[in-house]
């Protein structure tokens, strides 16, 4: 990899999914697969920040809409309705990258499944003269599929961390890595800490 022009890039490891005073955790939907991400990935970032990489983290944000009440699509209203007034606000502890991996060098509001869909991921890649993405995060077959497939459409290559991310259930994990294998390098995090160490 040429490493000043690689990011590595976390989708949605955010206290609102992950942290036991979470969203999600109040809403009984988190799992041990998507918890567990934050301490798998902190080698590679640190590895990362040490070679003065780059950083990016997305964040699912709830638009607040009238009243302050959430804009939340419907697939999702439907699947988690739970969710109410705060949650992943933008500039609240909900919506913030998880403390054991912040800060990153740049983080992108993210409305959808793919973190291009209306937002400055693509102009932030660009700036930081990025053009390839290591990509780890939740859900595998969400919003790490939806971006990469997005990133891919852009010319910008994907390595997806097979380890380094995690959907609802290790089935969908699996199916979702098979299905991105046409898009992406599919790697493990020590297969590209090892990388970085002979770099």
């Amino acid at each position: 990899m040429n490493w000043p022009s690689t990011a590595l890039l976390l989708v949605d490891l955010q206290n609102d999914f992950l942290h036991k005073d979470g969203a999600y955790a109040r809403g009984g939907a988190t799992n041990p697969d998507t918890v567990a991400l934050p301490a798998k990935l902190k080698p590679l970032v640190d590895a990362v920040r040490r070679k003065g990489g780059v950083v990016g983290a997305t964040l699912f944000t709830l638009v607040p809409g009238r009243g302050g009440e959430p804009i939340i699509s419907p697939h999702l209203k439907m699947l988690r309705p739970f969710l109410r007034k705060g949650d992943f606000m933008p500039g609240s502890w909900g919506q913030q990258l998880v403390d054991g991996l912040a800060p990153a060098d740049f983080t992108i509001e993210k409305l959808a499944y793919s973190a291009f869909y209306m937002s400055r991921l693509e102009w932030a890649l660009r700036k930081f003269g990025i053009e390839h993405l290591i990509v780890g995060g939740i859900v595998t077959n969400g919003g790490v599929a939806s971006t990469v497939r997005d990133a891919h459409v852009r010319d910008i290559e994907c390595t997806v961390l097979e380890d380094g991310c995690a959907a609802p259930t290790p089935a969908l994990h699996a199916a979702a890595i098979e299905g991105l294998r046409p898009v992406a390098s599919i790697r493990t995090i020590d297969a590209v800490m090892a990388d970085l160490a002979a770099s």
